[in-house]
C-alpha cells in the first residue's frame, strides 16, 4: 500500500515530477509520509465527489443529485472529514454556479483535511462541466471527434490548452482528459465523438498533444479508459459493459493511443469499469483485474505512474459490489487512486482495516 500511497494525493506533483533528478522533492515525500497517520495515508487514496462527505444526503441516481445540488462545504462535511480525510475531490456540473461560488468552494475544499487537489472531468464537446454553463465565459471546446477529422494534431493541443487554461484559472489541478478510447464500434452509445478516431494512427498524436497543451497550461492531464472503451456497446454508468476483443486485437488498437500517452509522460491513467474476458479469462471490470492492471499496463507496457479508477459510483461496479469490497479489490488489482466510491465511509474503512467484504 505505502508505494500506492508516495504516488497520490497532494504528493501528486512532487512524487511524479518531470523531474526526476530532483532528490529534494523525494526527500520532502518520504518526509510528509513519515508525518502522516495511517487515516491521513489511506486518505490519500480517495478522490471523492463532494457528496460523499455528506452521508445525509441520500442518492440513486445522478439526477437526484441535481435536485438540491451541493455547492458549498458544509458543517457536516468538514466534521466528516476530520475523521475521514481525503486526497482529492472532483466537482460536477451541478456543483458548480458561476465564478463566484465556484471560487469559494475551491477554496474551502483547500482547507479540508488531506489538503485535497481538485479535479474535474472537462474533455471538450458535450463533456465539459464549465464550458456548457452559460454562466462562465470561456471558448467552447468542440467534440474530439470533430478535432480528429481535422487530422492537424495541432487543433488537439489547442483544445487542451484552451481547456488546461481556463480549468488552472478557477484553481483545478487534474483534468480527467483526454479520452484515449478508439471508437472502432459505431453503436456505442458512451464514448462516440469523446474520442478523437476510429483509427489509432490518427488518434494517438492527438491523445499527446492535448496533453502537452493542459501541461503548459498547468493542468494534469488523464489518459482513460483503460484498456479501451471504445469497441463497446452499453454504458458502465448502469451496468455491466464487456469488449470480447483479444489482447493482440487490442495491441493493433486500442494500446496505440495508450502507449503513445506513455511514452509521452501521462502522470495518470484511468481505468474502465469494462470487462475483457478473452484478455482476462473471466467477467471482472478491468478496475478489479490485476491481470490488466498489473500484468498488462505495469508490466507488457511498462506503465510507472499512477492508475485511478473511474468513478466507483457507476453501475458496473454498485450492482456487483459493495463500496468497501470494490475499493480493497481495486487496490488489491494494482490502483494507486480511487474516485468516487459510493459510499466513502465504508470504502476508506474498508481498506483502513484491509476487510473488503
Amino acid at each position: 500500500m505505502l508505494a500506492a500511497i508516495l504516488a497520490c494525493g497532494t504528493l501528486l506533483f512532487t512524487s511524479c515530477s518531470d523531474d526526476d533528478s530532483s532528490s529534494g522533492s523525494s526527500n520532502e515525500v518520504e518526509e510528509q509520509l513519515r508525518q502522516m497517520t495511517l487515516r491521513e495515508k489511506v486518505g490519500q487514496m480517495f478522490y471523492v465527489r463532494p457528496e460523499t462527505l455528506a452521508p445525509s444526503i441520500e442518492w440513486n441516481s445522478y439526477d437526484d443529485l441535481q435536485i438540491d445540488p451541493l455547492q458549498e462545504v458544509t458543517d457536516e462535511m468538514k466534521r466528516v472529514n476530520e475523521q475521514y480525510p481525503v486526497g482529492g475531490v472532483i466537482l460536477y456540473a451541478w456543483n458548480i454556479d458561476d465564478e463566484k461560488q465556484l471560487a469559494q468552494i475551491i477554496s474551502d475544499i483547500r482547507k479540508l483535511k488531506g489538503q485535497p487537489v481538485l479535479c474535474i472531468d472537462e474533455e471538450g464537446g458535450r463533456i465539459a462541466r464549465i464550458a456548457q454553463n452559460p454562466n462562465f465565459d470561456v471558448e467552447v471546446i468542440g467534440p474530439m471527434g470533430d478535432i480528429g477529422k481535422t487530422g492537424d494534431p495541432k487543433n488537439a493541443y489547442h483544445a487542451g490548452n484552451v481547456i488546461g487554461t481556463y480549468l488552472s484559472k478557477y484553481g483545478f489541478d487534474i483534468d480527467f482528459a483526454p479520452v484515449a478510447d478508439v471508437n472502432t464500434n459505431p453503436d456505442n452509445i458512451i464514448i462516440g465523438a469523446r474520442a478523437f478516431s476510429d483509427d489509432p494512427q490518427v488518434a494517438a498524436p492527438m491523445v499527446t498533444n492535448y496533453l502537452q497543451g493542459l501541461k503548459d497550461a498547468g493542468i494534469v492531464g488523464c489518459v482513460k479508459h483503460f484498456p479501451g472503451h471504445g469497441d463497446t456497446q452499453n454504458d458502465s454508468h448502469t451496468g455491466y459493459v464487456q469488449s470480447l476483443k483479444t489482447w493482440e486485437e487490442m495491441k493493433d488498437c486500442e494500446m496505440v493511443t495508450f502507449k503513445a500517452g506513455i511514452q509521452w509522460g501521462c502522470q495518470l491513467i484511468m481505468t474502465a469499469h469494462i470487462a475483457v474476458p478473452n484478455v482476462t479469462n473471466s467477467d471482472i471490470p478491468s478496475t478489479l483485474s490485476s491481470v490488466v492492471l498489473q500484468d498488462k499496463l505495469r508490466g507488457e507496457l511498462g506503465y510507472q505512474n499512477i492508475i485511478i479508477t473511474d468513478g466507483m459510483e457507476m453501475g458496473a461496479i454498485t450492482q456487483h459490489y459493495s463500496s468497501g469490497e470494490a475499493a480493497v479489490r481495486s487496490i488489491q488489482a494494482g490502483v494507486d487512486i480511487v474516485l468516487g466510491p459510493k459510499d466513502f465511509i465504508e470504502a476508506f474503512d474498508a481498506v483502513n482495516t484491509g476487510d473488503g467484504r
